[in-house]
C-alpha cells in the first residue's frame, strides 16, 4: 500500500525536498506554539481575570485537552481526506480563536477560546505523516526528525517569545500576533504545500473504529502510546509549574525571564534529527531508554534546585533533550508499523501523549498548591519511572 501512495505522490510531482521540509518544520513550530504561549503569561492573565493560581492553571490544561480532542477526532481524517485541505481548515480555525483569546475580557471566554485554540492547532500531526509518506524509506526517520525539530523549537521558543512580548506589551499582544501568524501561514501553505492523496476509502465511523483495532493489534503502538503519556505528562508537570517557582521567592522573575527558560531548552531540539537518524540505523528502543534516563536525572537534579538557577538550567536541558529523543524515536517506531495508516497511528500515539500532558498539567498544579516544588519534582519523577517500567519489555518493530 505504501508503494501505491508513493507512486501517486511521484505522479503528481509531490516529493519531499529540503525547502518543503523546512516549510513543514516552520509550520509545525509556529502552530504548536499556540498551545504554549499561555504558560509564561498565567500570572498576568490571573490578574486580568481576577482568579487564583489554581484557576488560571486551567487555561494551560484546557488548551492541551483541546489539542487532544483535535488529534482524536480530526487528525485521523488525514488518512481519508486530502491532507492539504484539512490543514488549511485547521489553520483558519486557529487564527479565529487566537483572535478570540486576544479579545477575551472574562475568564470563561478565555477558557473556551483556549479549548478551541488547542483543537485547531493539531496541524503538525497532519504534516508529520505527510512528511513520512513523501520521504524515501532510507531517510524517513531523518526527515521526520527535521520536521519534528521545528515543532520542538516552537514548543520551547513559544515560551520565550510570549514571555518577552507579554512583559513589554501585555499578554493580549501575544495572542494577536499568533492569530496574524496563522493567517500568513494559511496563505503560504495554500500556495506551496503539495496535495497528499488519502489512503483510506471507508466511512468516518469505520475510520474511527480502526483506531481501536490498530491499538489492539499492535503491541509496539501501545508501548509507544503509554510511554508518550508518561513522558509528556512529566514534561507538562514541569513547564506548567515553573512559572510559579520563578515568579516567587527567591527569584521574583517577570514573564520575560521565565520565557528565557524555553530558549535554554531549545538545545533539546538539536537532538531531534540525531534521534531520527539513529532510528534509521540502530532502531529506536535504545534511544528511547536513553531519553528516559536523561529525563529522570533532570527531575532528580531539579528536586534539589528550588533555589538554584544553575541546577534548574541543567535540569531544563536534560529534560528537554530526554523528552525529544524519546519522542522522535517513539514516532519513528510508530510510523514504521503500518504505512497506510500513519495519520491514525500518529493520532493514537500523540493523543495519548497529550492526554498525559493534560493530566500532568492538572496534577502538577495540585502538587504545587499542596507541596510546592518538592511535590512537583517527585510527581515528575514518578511519571518518568512509569515510562521506564513500560519500556523494560522489548517489543518487535516490524512493518505489517
Amino acid at each position: 500500500m505504501e508503494q501505491v501512495i508513493m507512486k501517486k505522490a511521484r505522479e503528481t510531482g509531490h516529493t519531499v525536498n529540503n525547502m518543503l521540509v523546512m516549510l513543514m518544520a516552520v509550520t509545525c513550530g509556529l502552530v504548536v506554539a499556540n498551545i504554549y504561549y499561555n504558560q509564561p503569561l498565567l500570572l498576568q492573565m490571573a490578574t486580568t481575570f481576577g482568579v487564583n493560581d489554581q484557576q488560571i492553571s486551567v487555561i494551560a490544561t484546557i488548551t492541551q485537552v483541546g489539542y487532544t480532542l483535535g488529534l482524536l477526532f480530526i487528525v485521523p481524517l488525514g488518512d481519508k481526506t486530502e491532507r492539504k485541505k484539512l490543514i488549511l481548515f485547521k489553520l483558519a480555525g486557529a487564527a479565529v480563536f487566537m483572535g478570540m483569546a486576544a479579545m477575551a475580557t472574562h475568564y470563561w471566554t478565555m477558557v473556551i477560546a483556549s479549548l478551541l485554540i488547542g483543537f485547531f492547532s493539531a496541524v503538525p500531526q497532519l504534516l508529520l505523516p505527510m512528511a513520512a509518506t513523501l520521504a524515501p524509506d532510507a531517510t524517513r526517520g531523518k526527515i521526520v526528525g527535521k520536521v519534528m525539530s521545528g515543532l520542538l523549537v516552537g514548543i520551547l521558543l513559544s515560551r520565550t517569545l510570549s514571555g518577552f512580548v507579554g512583559a513589554h506589551f501585555g499578554w493580549q499582544a501575544v495572542f494577536f500576533s499568533g492569530s496574524f501568524a496563522m493567517v500568513i501561514l494559511w496563505i503560504v501553505l495554500a500556495w506551496k504545500l503539495p496535495e497528499n492523496p488519502p489512503s483510506f476509502e471507508g466511512s468516518y465511523g469505520s475510520l474511527m473504529r480502526s483506531l481501536g483495532t490498530l491499538t489492539k493489534e499492535l503491541p509496539p503502538l501501545r508501548q509507544a502510546a503509554f510511554t508518550g503519556f508518561f513522558m509528556f505528562g512529566a514534561f507538562s508537570i514541569f513547564w506548567t509549574t515553573l512559572v510559579f517557582l520563578l515568579e516567587g521567592a527567591p527569584f521574583y522573575y517577570k514573564s520575560d525571564m521565565v520565557g528565557l527558560f524555553g530558549l535554554i531548552g531549545t538545545c533539546g531540539a538539536l537532538a531531534a534529527p540525531l534521534a531520527g537518524k539513529s532510528a534509521d540505523t540502530k532502531g529506536p528502543q535504545f534511544a528511547i531508554r536513553l531519553g528516559i534516563i536523561g529525563a529522570l536525572l533532570a527531575f532528580v537534579i531539579m528536586g534539589f534546585s528550588a533555589g538554584s538557577l544553575t541546577g534548574l538550567i541543567i535540569g531544563v536541558i536534560l529534560l528537554d533533550i530526554g523528552m525529544q529523543i524519546t519522542h522522535i524515536s517513539n514516532q519513528s517506531k510508530v510510523f514504521a508499523l503500518r504505512p497506510q495508516a500513519r495519520s491514525r497511528l500518529n493520532t493514537i500515539y500523540i493523543s495519548s501523549a497529550f492526554a498525559g500532558g493534560s493530566i500532568g498539567s492538572l496534577l502538577g498544579a495540585q502538587a504545587w498548591n499542596y507541596w510546592q516544588w518538592t511535590g512537583v519534582t517527585i510527581l515528575g519523577a514518578v511519571f518518568i519511572i512509569s515510562a521506564a517500567i513500560i519500556n523494560l519489555k522489548k517489543q518487535p518493530i516490524t512493518s505489517i
